[in-house]
């Protein structure tokens, strides 16, 4: 049997031997709405709880529309230049218009990068398109203090627009629930210390900081307090299927449009599986998501509700990028020191977070449920030890040695990645 794991930009095939026993777990088949463009234009006319973007812009006197980084496979070539003609049709003018890169924090958006990004030429000579740095102090305002005590601190440009409009995907989160939305706003243009104040680990260890989970859901309450605080804020939301089709599109109200997207993507996105397996393989999704290995952890986390205790979970992951940012290494560095065990007495001592020491504290729910295989052909030299996983340099030996380990034919493959998450449900 051969099976294609989503890998860089293309694909890593996978032949399985007849004697195993393979459950390909992937999304059903979802709606591919054909004439994408022409559909995008029709939600911008029939929004949810909110007028049309052509009425909301009349009379503003300045728009920013925030996009997601380059890691994230939002369909920008497609939305940018509705939402701008429509702002444009509104009777704003170009200079009034600013698409800001969410970025976090991540690295800028630049060049060649920030062409793909936005995908579209005329977008790019038209209006402004800049990067948001969450450790510029002078970029942020001060909004207040949240009831959970977060300092909410956001990007000048947004807060002070005249219109707010946030574009992005919704998806499987690990720690948010669903990506999109409210997610878009914080952490995509806040400071760092009100980043790493909701990503600390109180945070992230709470039971409902997982995916496809909202209610109860510390990050995704706090999302919502910090939105509130801005006042009206407008989203244009899509859904995209494992071959990048757009398979929905909304605009509207933040909040409501956001959960109307959720309960689109929930039906697919949520896979039931009747048994856990001993053995499973995965992938961190392909491009842009697998550029490194901070992202990888994403596609370790997705699928651990259907691994059995003490089992096998391998992981495809180009990361052409290499690891991610010095924090992350730093924090990786201090789990190979201390230990897990260490590592999360550490960091739950701290009010703040260190910079992106959160997705560390993620690879840990895996770790402590069996054991990480990880291959990739970006990752070299000390970056391999970094990853705290066994690393593997071929995925059929991988798979070989698992199963005879378990004594247990039965093999879990889930080619997409973190974009599908399996739940274990008996009987199913």
């Amino acid at each position: 049997m051969r099976v294609e794991l989503n890998y860089g930009k293309g694909s890593l095939p996978l032949d399985l031997p007849e004697r195993l026993n393979v459950t390909l777990i992937r999304k059903p088949a979802m709606p591919v709405l054909q004439n994408a463009a022409e559909w995008v234009g029709a939600a911008l006319d029939d929004p949810v709880h909110a007028r049309t973007l052509k009425e909301e812009a009349r009379g503003r006197r300045s728009a920013c529309i925030l996009i997601c980084d380059i890691t994230r496979p939002v369909p920008n070539g497609l939305l940018l230049p509705a939402i701008v003609r429509a702002l444009l049709d509104g009777g704003m003018r170009p200079e009034q218009i600013c698409v800001l890169v969410a970025t976090g924090l991540h690295r800028p958006n630049e060049g060649a990068e920030l062409e793909e990004l936005v995908g579209d030429p005329w977008v790019l000579r038209t209006v402004r398109v800049e990067n948001h740095f969450a450790r510029n102090d002078a970029d942020h305002v001060l909004l207040g203090t949240t009831p959970a005590g977060t300092v909410v601190r956001l990007d000048r440009r947004f807060v002070g627009a005249d219109l707010k409009i946030v574009t992005g995907l919704v998806e499987p989160h690990f720690m948010a629930g669903y990506s999109g939305g409210r997610k878009v706003i914080a952490p995509g243009v806040a400071h760092a210390e009100t980043i790493t104040t909701f990503h600390n680990a109180r945070f992230m260890s709470h039971p409902n900081a997982e995916n496809c989970v909202l209610e109860g859901n510390p990050l995704h309450l706090e999302q919502l307090e910090i939105v509130r605080m801005l006042g009206q804020v407008l989203a244009v939301n899509t859904v995209i299927d494992e071959h990048r089709n757009v398979s929905f599109v909304n605009y509207g109200e933040i909040i409501q449009s956001h959960l109307q997207t959720v309960e689109f993507i929930r039906s697919f996105a949520q896979v039931p599986v009747p048994r856990r397996f001993k053995t499973v393989v995965t992938s961190a999704a392909g491009y842009p998501l697998d550029t490194t290995y901070y992202q990888t952890v994403k596609g370790m986390v997705a699928p651990i509700d259907i691994l059995e205790p003490g089992g096998n979970l391998i992981v495809v992951s180009e990361c052409a990028e290499g690891m991610g940012s010095s924090e992350y290494v730093d924090a990786q560095r201090r789990l190979l020191d201390l230990g897990a065990d260490g590592f999360f007495r550490d960091i739950s001592r701290k009010s703040h977070a260190d910079i992106d020491e959160w997705q560390t504290q993620m690879q840990l729910k895996p770790m402590r449920l069996g054991g990480i295989h990880l291959y990739s052909t970006g990752l070299q030299g000390a970056d391999r030890r970094l990853t705290g996983v066994q690393m593997v340099d071929s995925v059929p030996e991988a798979v070989a040695h698992c199963v005879a380990a378990a004594g247990d034919p039965h093999v879990a493959v889930i080619p997409e990645g973190p974009y599908v998450v399996p739940v274990y449900r008996p009987g199913a």
